[in-house]
């Protein structure tokens, strides 16, 4: 095909196939989403390595959501600033760097450090990606694109326990970032071959960076994140300290939205929300953030934590959720172009929610293959909720508002991931305290039942103990197992609690207004 040709027929893509364009910009995403999950599992064992507590290894995650959420907004801007290609090739680099510089830290303080530069790297790969992906396809096989980047958002943090566990557990923590560097070199290679930057970003006139903007931006991200990692820690506003950086976080909110609001060239254009699509579309996307990273988040912990399985058993059991996402993201990216979008993504969230409730009904006596099919179920709904969602919100998108609106949605797809691990967290807690003081008030030492099981152990520890431990040991094993049901019984708690918000989204689905098909192009892309 000459070079002619191949303008005539993909002139999206300035005659590259796109979907090589698509390959080349999920790499780097499906990287940068892999290394949050796995970060995740080897935290225990980068606290012991580096000296630290458990409570201190937790900002190695919470360092780069802060850096992470602090670009993604403002991706746009450097975009046009630089060049996307340029800057999508810069951000890549920089993540990979940053990866090597994590594996090789011999403090607390160099991972931190190097982590910060790692999320500042991949906060922009997403919407970057995203925004590639939308332009390089016409708007009836938009579905089809965005049914390849769900795949990539969807199965990558439920590959990353799994693939993360065996890395720890067979080499070292350290090379959970050190699998990076071969990823990110063929990124570039690949970037560097195929994408290319549209006409109206190689022309487009950029103003002033907005320093007021990202300032404000930088402080209320940054509070949210302390609050949300530190909160329960301290009770939350029980704390002094916690009262002053909600107060931090309101106020600096408030005047970001404002300058947002009223500053004609800010680094966030906030006006998009005027559209009625990406409106609903951010609280959805916000929403499924919430719903997505707490099954992520608690389902791999109920197993090592209720039922004692190690990390990579878990992320084993747990792995079958990407069957589903294979084979539900082909399904969506056809269905997509044929039927209404709202139906398909209010059938995603109910199965999405149906799914959770089954969750729900978890005991301690389930093996690794009881949840296999709702697990299974679970990455084929989030297919059918990730590609239309994606689909309608972004379809009265302009071409030129692309980066800007991509970049809002994904920030608030991880604020809304956050805070939803963050109150699972907390309810886990604090709902397991409850039941166990509820179990514990019907079980005394002067009850028959009490005194048959604790006389049945104690026999038992004897032969094993002898008889001056037995009373004792008995009194601690009905304790554990006291304490086993309650968090057993928290954890459905939090799982009935998802499959509501679930349900709750998908009859705001029908927020949406079916967009037009008159044209491939929104009103204003040229």
């Amino acid at each position: 095909m000459t070079t002619a040709q191949a303008q005539a027929r993909y002139p999206l893509t300035q005659g590259v196939n796109p979907w090589l364009v698509t390959v080349s910009v999920m790499l780097p995403t499906f990287m940068e989403v892999l290394d949050t999950a796995i970060a995740s599992v080897a935290l225990p064992y980068i606290a012991g390595s580096l000296s630290a507590s458990n409570s201190e290894a937790t900002w190695v995650l919470t360092s780069y959501l802060v850096a992470n959420a602090v670009i993604l907004p403002a991706s746009n801007w450097f975009a046009r600033r630089f060049g996307r290609k340029r800057f999508l090739l810069t951000c890549v680099i920089i993540f990979t760097v940053a990866s090597f510089f994590c594996g090789a830290a011999p403090s607390l303080t160099v991972i931190l450090a190097a982590r910060v530069l790692q999320g500042a790297g991949g906060g922009a790969l997403q919407p970057l990606s995203q925004s590639i992906l939308l332009e390089s396809f016409p708007v009836s096989k938009r579905s089809m694109s965005m049914a390849a980047y769900g795949l990539g958002i969807v199965l990558a943090p439920v590959l990353g326990p799994t693939l993360g566990g065996w890395l720890t557990d067979t080499f070292s923590w350290r090379y959970a970032f050190y699998i990076n560097i071969p990823v990110g070199i063929l990124a570039v290679i690949l970037v560097s071959r195929f994408v290319h930057d549209p006409p109206y970003i190689k022309n487009a006139k950029v103003g002033p960076f907005d320093n007021i903007g990202f300032g404000l931006l930088m402080v209320w991200t940054g509070s949210l994140q302390i609050v949300l990692d530190k909160g329960q820690e301290d009770d939350w506003l029980g704390a002094t300290w916690v009262r002053w950086t909600v107060a931090a976080l309101v106020i600096s909110l408030l005047l970001w939205i404002w300058h947002s609001w009223t500053h004609p060239k800010g680094l966030v254009d906030l006006h998009i929300l005027k559209d009625r699509n990406f409106r609903t579309g951010c609280v959805l996307i916000a929403m499924l953030g919430m719903c997505i990273y707490i099954t992520i988040a608690i389902l791999p912990l109920y197993y090592q934590e209720v039922l004692g399985y190690t990390a990579f058993t878990a992320g084993l059991v747990v792995g079958p959720r990407g069957i589903g996402s294979f084979i539900g993201s082909p399904i969506i990216g056809i269905l997509g172009s044929r039927i209404d979008n709202r139906k398909l993504l209010c059938a995603g969230f109910c199965g999405f929610g149906i799914c959770a409730l089954v969750f729900g009904t978890v005991n301690l006596s389930i093996g690794p293959y009881t949840l296999l099919i709702p697990i299974m179920l679970t990455g084929f709904a989030l297919s059918f909720v990730f590609v239309p969602l994606s689909t309608m919100m972004m379809a009265t998108i302009s071409r030129n508002e692309m980066g800007n609106a991509t970049g809002l949605a994904n920030m608030l797809r991880n604020i809304g991931g956050s805070i939803g691990i963050s109150m699972a967290t907390t309810a886990l807690i604090r709902r397991a305290a409850l039941h166990q003081t509820e179990i514990g008030a019907h079980i005394t030492p002067s009850t028959m039942v009490f005194q048959q099981k604790s006389a049945a152990i104690a026999a038992y520890l004897g032969h094993q103990l002898g008889p001056a431990q037995a009373r004792p040991g008995s009194f601690g094993l009905l304790y554990g197992l006291m304490m086993q049901q309650s968090a057993l019984m928290a954890y459905v708690d939090v799982f009935r609690w998802t499959a509501l918000l679930a349900f709750f989204c998908a009859c705001a689905a029908w927020m949406f207004k079916k967009p037009k098909k008159a044209a491939d192009l929104p009103p204003g892309a040229h």
